[in-house]
């Protein structure tokens, strides 16, 4: 057998292998929460074949959208971009800033196939970039400090996640942005067994590193359930996190005919959002009320109240479970000085319908 038939052969077993952690021990087993998770697993796979495949050049990066690839609690209110790139080169990122509310690019050094990291080395804003008059932005990615607009590379880099965040979707619009390698070869190579073996195994330890990485935090907030507690900031920025961002995940649980009800100041920032995500850390569909932002919120008295369940009680910011009994949550303060710490309590359904209709 030649070394890319074994590759290939590797990559089937690896995908057998992830799809363990589907049937992990703490993992929901209804008829839903296994579909689920399967179709994860599928688009894991299908999202890191493209980038361990067909867009694995460094040389000549391609900013690629994460379209219906949900890892590690996605936001719904964003756009997500991504890159692959090496430390010990340049890169010139260019576009329009837009008018969406956020935008960010952080340099990771992705390590999601052997210990669940994406650390970062390199982190910039919106607020930090200077424009052209013309509107235009030029970044530059590299490791030798440049003028404005720099982005730093360690050695160890590998790509480039952008976030642009929408407050109001039917309003902004997220901007557009292109990459090149400054001072690389005039063409791509030609495609080798070397390269692509590397490739399929790399793309299946990736799929099976990421679930593993996701199941393990979901077990880690069952110890404390239908809480948003802090479980450590360096968890989940050695993850990949945004350092603007305060993260407050949790796992919540409900029987038929109860409500998670989270109630909790909020603080002056730029942006905040809450989330209802599956056992997987996936968000639920996005065209259905499974998350509530700074512009869409109700604050009664400049206090948020969120009403997590099957229907709506027609009290506080409803958000739908859409079928589920479980599941895990995120609550996001975005540039914020202070970060509360929600209050939760579970009650019945019922008590907040009549408590609206009295």
């Amino acid at each position: 057998m030649t070394e890319l038939a074994e590759a290939w052969s590797e990559f089937c077993l690896g995908l057998e292998r992830a799809g363990r952690e589907v049937l992990r021990d703490a993992a929901p087993d209804t008829p839903l929460d296994r579909a689920e998770g399967f179709r994860y697993l599928s688009r894991l796979t299908r999202e890191m074949l493209y980038s361990c495949v067909d867009n694995a050049d460094p040389d000549f990066p391609r900013l690629h959208e994460l379209d219906l690839v949900k890892i590690g609690a996605d936001n719904p209110d964003n756009v997500y971009l991504s890159a692959n790139i090496r430390g010990d080169r340049s890169y010139r990122i260019t576009g329009r800033r837009g008018t969406i509310a956020y935008f960010s690019i952080g340099s990771k050094a992705n390590r999601y196939a052997k210990d669940g990291t994406m650390a970062s080395t390199g982190e910039l804003n919106g607020s930090e970039l200077v424009a052209e008059p013309d509107g235009t932005i030029e970044i530059i990615a590299s490791a030798t400090e440049q003028g404005r607009n720099w982005l730093p590379l360690a050695p160890d880099s590998t790509g480039l996640v952008v976030r642009q965040t929408y407050l109001d979707r039917s309003t902004e619009t997220p901007g557009r942005w292109a990459i090149e390698r400054i001072g690389g070869p005039a063409e791509p190579a030609e495609l080798t067994p070397e390269f692509l073996a590397r490739a399929l195994r790399r793309a299946a330890l990736s799929v099976h590193g990421t679930a593993a990485t996701f199941a393990q935090w979901t077990e880690l907030f069952m110890a404390r359930p239908n809480e948003l507690a802090d479980f450590g900031q360096n968890m989940f920025q050695r993850a990949g996190g945004d350092p603007e961002i305060y993260y407050l995940h949790g796992y919540w649980t409900l029987r038929p005919g109860e409500a998670w009800v989270i109630e909790t100041e909020v603080p002056d920032c730029p942006y905040w959002n809450f989330q209802l995500d599956n056992w997987w850390m996936e968000s639920l569909e996005h065209r259905r009320r499974i998350t509530v932002n700074k512009h869409t919120a109700v604050l009664a008295g400049g206090r948020l109240t969120i009403v997590v369940a099957d229907r709506d009680p027609g009290f506080g910011n409803w958000i739908d479970t859409c079928g589920h009994g479980s599941g895990t949550a995120l609550l996001r303060w975005l540039g914020a000085q202070s970060h509360p710490i929600p209050d939760c309590r579970v009650v019945a359904l019922d008590s907040l319908t009549d408590k609206e209709n009295t």
